[in-house]
């Protein structure tokens, strides 16, 4: 059974300061990588890393240099571009990307490609056969939600990562009450709940608010603090961090959600998948970079031994 990620594809330009900037202030970077990002692409490349399951990933790129850049890119981390479409009359997504000297960062995103996709979203059919199927905002949310409907009859288990966090908590109303696991950050859940996030309760408070929009699980994830999750049917609970040297945190969400479909597609309980994807998080901001951040299964096996 696979994993399939609807979502985008992106050319990261990622510059290092030692201060996020100001309006009116030139920054001068340290240095700066250009390399693999947006959502759906930095969640395929953990999934294939961290599991044996087939990746698909259905994504959209621009007839542009770009476009031809994050096709190669993804199919040196071993991820299949059968179902990258490229289109013409639009550009490939970029982010332009700040990270400063405590690995915290800021992040501009020109959707382009990404952003084109029409209402009925992508072909039904890719979604055939599907397990766990992976889901962001960085696609429109009628096409997202098309290809929810598809996932759905597929009888796969659906995972959003409700980021960017929509302006309006509203907007994504409709993809709420289809999901079954949402995997918000703090930042996010209060965006889309209201609930000011200072500590686990809160936290938790959050996620039981997100249960009453229609989610079958919250998982509301607390950086450094771990995360909480809320169930329907199993309940609440709150994990700890991994301790880790952190020196990036780009994409080390998007790390844990493509984590977390691995161990869901191979059949662990929601705790041990949350653990897993935790751990594989974890990992994931101790190197730069968004895609290339992804640890291996081996090493995320080790930290959670340890």
């Amino acid at each position: 059974m696979s994993i399939t990620l609807f979502g985008s594809v992106n050319v990261d330009l990622t510059a290092y300061v030692d201060h996020l900037p100001r309006p009116g202030v030139t920054t001068h970077a340290t240095g700066y990588v250009t390399g693999l990002g947006g959502k759906g692409a930095n969640q395929a490349v953990a999934a294939q890393k961290l599991g044996t399951s087939p990746v698909r990933l259905v994504a959209a790129v621009g007839a542009d240099p770009f476009g031809s850049q994050a096709k190669a890119l993804l199919e040196h981390y071993g991820v299949a571009t059968d179902h990258l479409i490229t289109l013409t009359e639009t550009e490939t997504g970029i982010a332009l990307i700040h990270v400063d000297s405590n690995s915290q960062n800021s992040i501009t995103v020109v959707g382009g490609a990404n952003m084109a996709w029409p209402d009925r979203g992508p072909s039904a059919d890719l979604f055939a056969g599907t397990r766990v199927a992976l889901f962001q905002l960085e696609t429109p949310v009628a096409a997202t939600a098309a290809a929810m409907d598809a996932a759905r009859l597929a009888g796969a288990t659906l995972i959003l990562d409700p980021a960017p966090a929509p302006e309006e908590a509203t907007a994504i109303d409709s993809l709420l009450r289809r999901v079954d696991i949402l995997t918000p950050n703090e930042s996010e859940a209060q965006a889309l709940t209201g609930i000011a996030i200072n500590d686990s309760d809160s936290a938790l408070q959050a996620a039981r608010a997100l249960l009453d929009l229609g989610v079958g699980t919250a998982v509301v994830k607390l950086g450094a603090r771990g995360l909480v999750y809320a169930d329907k049917r199993l309940g609440e609970a709150r994990l700890p961090a991994f301790a880790v040297d952190a020196v990036d945190t780009v994409a080390a969400g998007d790390c844990f959600n493509g984590a977390l479909a691995v161990a869901l597609a191979e059949g662990q309980t929601l705790p041990q998948a949350l653990r897993f994807a935790s751990a594989a998080g974890a990992l994931a901001t101790t190197r730069a970079g968004a895609a290339a951040a992804a640890p291996g299964r081996a090493e995320t096996d080790r930290l959670l031994a340890d």
